[in-house]
């Protein structure tokens, strides 16, 4: 009987993890949906109705897994753009640009680098407990819950956990503690660094020139040694990192910006 071909059909796929046969898994549920409500149109009860029931179920299941733009990357969009955007305004260090654009842009790299669903969203959200204003606070919990435990950790690992303590304090834990990253914090601290430089490149070269370092706390010197030094860092722990060649490019950027080359 053709519907016992297609459901055979159906196992095979099922039984190849791979990400193309995703889809032919899903086509195939689609193709055994029509053969099981042909023969369950004449047939009012029994196995069909079951069995359709069910491959409709995996069917639709299959289909929201192959999903690429999905419900968690959706809803960390919408937590991200709420605490930095409709909660407070936030903007860009120095300048009338909102600062949602930053974790946008970190997500974008990411996706593109090929990272997973969890880091991609990770990088939409990692600012957001260290950024969110007292009257809404993002904590741990909060994360846990609504986007899971590795999301929280990806976000804590490039938290800074006291923002009471110096600049020159803070930026040297957080190269300090990029040795012990995994792989996936690895990724998020360089789509973050990425993101940053450069933003701060393109401002430099189109008009502002060493202008564009009176918005930090710190001066040009230790702001460019910093970037140097946590690029460096990254590299080290992951050669093999995706993008390693945008940390590489916008090294040598800094480079030349610190030795007055551009």
């Amino acid at each position: 009987m053709d519907w016992i071909k297609a459901l055979r059909r159906f196992f095979v796929c099922v039984q190849n993890p791979s990400s193309t046969a995703k889809l032919t898994t899903g086509q195939a549920a689609g193709s055994l949906v029509v053969v099981i409500a042909r023969y369950s149109e004449a047939m009012s009860k029994g196995i069909f109705v079951v069995i359709r029931r069910l491959v409709s179920f995996v069917y639709l299941y299959v289909y929201l897994k192959i999903m690429i733009y999905t419900k968690k990357i959706k809803d960390a969009i919408r937590f991200s753009i709420k605490t930095h955007e409709v909660y407070q305004k936030q903007k860009r260090k120095g300048k009338d640009v909102a600062y949602i654009t930053h974790p946008l842009t970190a997500g974008i790299i990411l996706a593109r680098a090929g990272a997973d669903e969890d880091t991609v969203v990770a990088g939409i959200l990692h600012d957001t407990i260290e950024d969110s204003p007292e009257y809404m606070k993002v904590t741990e919990e909060m994360l846990s819950e609504r986007f899971g435990s590795e999301v929280n950790k990806l976000v804590l690992s490039v938290t800074e956990q006291d923002r009471s303590r110096s600049w020159e304090v803070r930026k040297k834990e957080s190269v300090e503690h990029i040795k012990d990253f995994s792989y996936n914090s690895i990724l998020l601290k360089s789509a973050d660094i990425l993101s940053n430089t450069f933003e701060l490149i393109d401002d430099y070269e189109r008009d502002e020139g060493d202008r564009v370092f009176n918005r930090f706390g710190a001066s040009k010197e230790k702001i460019l040694e910093h970037y140097q030094l946590a690029i460096a860092a990254l590299l080290k722990a992951l050669p093999a990192n995706p993008l390693a060649n945008d940390l590489r490019f916008v090294s040598k950027k800094l480079e030349a910006i610190a030795r007055g080359w551009v």
